[in-house]
């Protein structure tokens, strides 16, 4: 529907996806204005679009991990001899700056990352979910200093909105609550307006979930009265959390009924 309307798309894998199956076709879709960046290549997938201020590379980073960039890097036909060779690259971090350097942004023209990464902020990890597996060391944390020179930073990977260093590196959050931990955060999709060069503006638009996930707590008894539910909306999701002192029978099954 956006391509029949002009309007383009561009979207990089996460660790959830499968970078082949997203490759599949994606050179074909491009002439649709539909641009997908699978699995990485030291070539980025960069995409030129214009306004009424000039030009504007959007950079399309598909999630990374050390060996993946290692093997890319070393089979490139550039040589590697900056700090960071192949050899070199044992971190996410090493991964992110390598493939980055090996594709730099044009100077003086407004720079957009898509990206798909955990990201500190000087060592200050961001604020994570239950369903978010938080990684031992930080061997997979990329600092948000990798992307200096890219005017916004649209990140991809953990749900809660938030913004990580600077407010134009952001995670744009999930559209939809995915663990407990999350009921009481508020959706929202991230609108960003381009000025000239330095003008950026960040809006966020809030999002109503069709079923919003709620928690509940109290004894069985309450819990099991139907005028406690009277004027609520009774096909939400519910985190029931029982503060009976004694076992309650089948209380499950029961709760659900």
């Amino acid at each position: 529907a956006l391509s029949g309307r002009g309007i383009p798309v561009l979207a990089a894998a996460g660790n959830h996806d499968s970078p082949e199956r997203l490759d599949f076709g994606s050179r074909i879709f491009t002439r649709g204005g539909l641009y997908i960046a699978g699995r990485y290549r030291p070539e980025l997938t960069r995409v030129r679009l214009a306004d009424a201020h000039g030009p504007v590379d959007v950079t399309l980073l598909p999630f990374l991990r050390p060996v993946t960039v290692r093997a890319a890097l070393s089979t490139a036909p550039q040589e590697q001899d900056g700090e960071k060779g192949e050899a070199g690259i044992r971190t996410t971090e090493d991964a992110v700056r390598a493939a980055l350097a090996a594709c730099p942004p044009e100077p003086g023209v407004r720079q957009v990352l898509v990206a798909h990464q955990f990201v500190c902020a000087g060592g200050m990890p961001p604020a994570t979910c239950d369903s978010e597996t938080p990684y031992a060391g930080g061997v997979e944390a990329v600092d948000v200093s990798c992307f200096d020179g890219y005017d916004y930073v649209a990140l991809g990977h953990l749900h809660r909105p938030q913004r990580v260093g600077r407010d134009t590196v952001r995670y744009c959050g999930t559209p939809l609550k995915y663990s407990f931990s999350e009921a009481r955060q508020h959706k929202s999709a991230t609108l960003v307006e381009l000025g000239a060069k330095g003008d950026v503006r960040i809006t966020t638009l809030p999002l109503t979930p069709r079923h919003d996930l709620r928690e509940v707590r109290g004894s069985y008894m309450e819990l099991t009265d139907r005028r406690r539910y009277a004027d609520t909306a009774v096909d939400d999701y519910l985190h029931i959390t029982l503060t009976d002192q004694q076992d309650v029978p089948d209380a499950l099954a029961r709760l659900r009924v």
